[in-house]
C-alpha cells in the first residue's frame, strides 16, 4: 500500500479539499497528522458535515483549541471524579461497612423493590451480577498488573475494600456502581451533594446520568480522541437530567450538543463538591480565552456551528454560576 509524504499531502489538501496551504506549514501538518489530525478535524459531529475551510490556518485554529479543551478539563474531571467517589464512600460506610460483600448483599439491591420475576426485577439482578463480575474481573487484572493496593489485601488474605475498589475502576463503572444502589442510599448521596429534587429527580437517577456524562468526555480526553464537537457522546442525556439542569442554572436549551453545555455541568458539579473557587473562576476563563481566541481565527459561521447560536447567552450566564 502506498502512502504519500506531508509535501503530497499539502497537494491534497490544496487540490482535492481546496484548502490553501502554505509551504512554511509544512512543519505544522507533519506536527497534526494529516489522519489523526486533519481527518479528525475536517467535519463537525458527522463526517457529511464538513467544514468549509478557506484555509489551512482556519485546521490548525480548531485543532489548536481542540488540544486546549483537553488541557483545561482533564484536572477538573479528576478531581470531579475523586471527590464523587469519596463522598459516596463516605455515606455507604457510615451505613454500614467498606467490606464489599455486605455492600453487595444490603446496598446493591435495587432490585427489591420490584416482583420477583418481573422484567424490571430480571433487568436490575442483570445488572447487578453484571457490575459484581465487572469488579471481580478489574481486581483479578490489578492484581495480574501488580497493583500494590490490590496485592497488599489479597497476600493478607483480607476482602478488598470498598475504597481500594474506588481506586481502580472506572468513571463508567463507578456509574454503573451508583445505578445498582439501592434509592435510600442514593437519595443519600444525592442530598449529601445537594443534587436533588423531587420535582425533576424523582427516582433519584440524575447524578448517575451526570456520571455518565462526564465519562464519555473523560475517556475521549484521556485517550486524545476530538472532543470540540462533542463527537464523544455515546448517548443523549435523559430528559430529567435536562430539566434539572434548567432548573439549578436557570440556563435554557442544555443539549450536550455543543462543548459549552459540558462547561455548565462540569461548573455546576465543581460548585456541588466543594472546588474552590479559584479553581472554578479558572475554568471558565480558560475556556472563555480559548472560545474568543478561536473566534477571531474562523469565520463565524463555522464558529456558530461548533459552539451554537445561544453561546453568548450561555457565556454571560455562566459568569453568574
Amino acid at each position: 500500500m502506498e502512502g504519500k509524504t506531508t509535501k503530497e499531502l499539502m497537494k491534497v489538501l490544496q487540490e482535492k479539499h481546496g484548502i490553501n496551504i502554505q509551504k512554511d506549514k509544512q512543519q505544522d501538518l507533519l506536527n497534526m497528522g494529516y489522519f489523526h489530525g486533519f481527518k479528525g478535524y475536517r467535519f463537525i459531529k458527522k463526517s457529511e458535515n464538513r467544514i468549509p475551510y478557506r484555509n489551512f490556518e482556519e485546521v490548525i485554529a480548531i485543532y489548536q483549541f481542540d488540544k486546549k479543551i483537553k488541557t483545561i478539563f482533564y484536572s477538573s474531571i479528576m478531581q470531579i471524579e475523586t471527590a464523587l467517589k469519596n463522598i459516596t464512600l463516605d455515606t455507604v460506610i457510615g451505613l454500614g461497612s467498606a467490606d464489599f460483600t455486605f455492600v453487595y448483599e444490603h446496598l446493591l439491591n435495587d432490585y427489591k423493590k420490584h416482583r420477583p420475576g418481573s422484567k424490571d426485577f430480571k433487568k436490575k439482578m442483570k445488572n447487578r451480577l453484571e457490575l459484581r463480575n465487572i469488579i471481580y474481573n478489574t481486581i483479578s487484572y490489578n492484581y495480574r498488573m501488580n497493583q500494590s493496593i490490590i496485592q497488599h489485601f489479597i497476600h493478607k488474605n483480607k476482602p478488598v475494600p470498598l475504597w481500594a475498589i474506588f481506586e481502580i475502576i472506572s468513571l463508567g463503572d463507578f456509574g454503573f456502581f451508583i445505578h445498582s444502589l439501592n434509592v435510600e442510599i442514593r437519595t443519600n448521596i444525592a442530598k449529601s451533594l445537594s443534587i436533588y429534587s423531587t420535582v425533576h429527580d424523582q427516582k433519584v437517577r440524575v447524578l448517575e446520568d451526570m456520571i455518565f456524562l462526564i465519562k464519555d468526555f473523560r475517556n475521549a480526553v484521556a485517550h486524545d480522541g476530538v472532543v470540540f464537537d462533542c463527537r464523544f457522546q455515546l448517548t443523549p442525556p435523559p430528559n430529567r437530567c435536562v430539566q434539572f439542569l434548567h432548573s439549578e442554572t436557570a440556563m435554557d436549551n442544555i443539549t450536550f450538543e455543543t462543548i459549552i453545555d459540558y462547561v455548565i455541568l462540569h461548573v455546576y458539579l465543581m460548585s456541588k463538591i466543594g472546588s474552590p473557587q479559584k479553581d472554578v473562576q479558572r475554568l471558565k476563563r480558560s475556556f472563555a480565552v480559548a472560545s474568543e481566541r478561536l473566534r477571531k481565527q474562523i469565520p463565524r459561521s463555522i464558529f456558530v456551528s461548533i459552539m451554537g447560536g445561544d453561546a453568548e447567552k450561555k457565556f454571560t450566564l455562566l459568569k453568574r454560576l
